[in-house]
């Protein structure tokens, strides 16, 4: 097995094995497999804010004052590489209801097949929060890793990534070019066929989630 830095969490858990299986099957539903992609989103969005920082404040209880730990109001925010990232911001909304949600359109240039913006709008103090760039796949790598420079060109330093599911090309491209970005996702496949389609996979998550397809 390939082994990654320690930035790279692959998250081992067997309610998303199971989620995941369902959404690889061809024929689970569309309503069926946004559900779940939402339902992913929030065990992975678990497992990415682990490291957030807490303080502490004091509460009544029914029984007694006492002191207990709350987080410490750092300021987060989650960003959806369109479109097929929308999927998942309800997954994180949930999990994080005070997050702002910025948003990264990205085409490819079918001349130099460079990633290229199309469309960019952020809350206005986000180089001061905490960024989480969502997108269902991590196959070439190409957009994620022009989302996290655009990310930085906005003066963000804390940024992560978060997927369902990743190529080993993919990580391996980030791993290059953003060692310091810790990626999260639900498991790595095997490759990458002739199109960019990761395989096994679940084939285009975009048209799946939205039914375009």
């Amino acid at each position: 097995m390939t082994m990654y830095s320690e930035n790279v969490h692959i998250v081992n858990h067997p309610l998303l094995a199971h989620k995941l299986t369902i959404l690889r099957d061809k024929n689970t539903s569309t309503k069926d497999f946004r559900e779940l992609v939402s339902e992913i989103g929030m065990l992975l969005t678990y497992e990415a804010t682990r490291d957030l920082p807490l303080t502490e404040r004091e509460v009544e209880t029914p029984l007694c004052k006492t002191v207990a730990p709350t987080l410490a109001g750092k300021k987060f925010a989650v960003v959806p590489i369109l479109r097929a990232g929308l999927g998942l911001v309800d997954g994180v909304l949930r999990m994080v209801p005070s997050a702002r949600v910025g948003h990264i359109g990205l085409y490819r240039n079918e001349e130099t097949l460079e990633p290229v913006k199309y469309f960019c709008k952020m809350p206005k103090d986000i180089a001061e929060r905490d960024v989480l760039i969502v997108d269902p796949m991590l196959a070439t790598g190409g957009s994620a890793a022009a989302a996290i420079g655009f990310m930085k060109e906005y003066g963000c330093t804390n940024i992560k990534l978060m997927v369902l599911l990743a190529a080993p090309e993919g990580i391996e491209l980030l791993q290059r070019e953003y060692p310091e970005v810790p990626i999260y996702c639900g498991a790595v496949d095997d490759h990458l066929n002739e199109r960019g389609y990761i395989v096994p996979g679940l084939g285009d998550a975009g048209d799946r989630i939205f039914g375009t397809k």
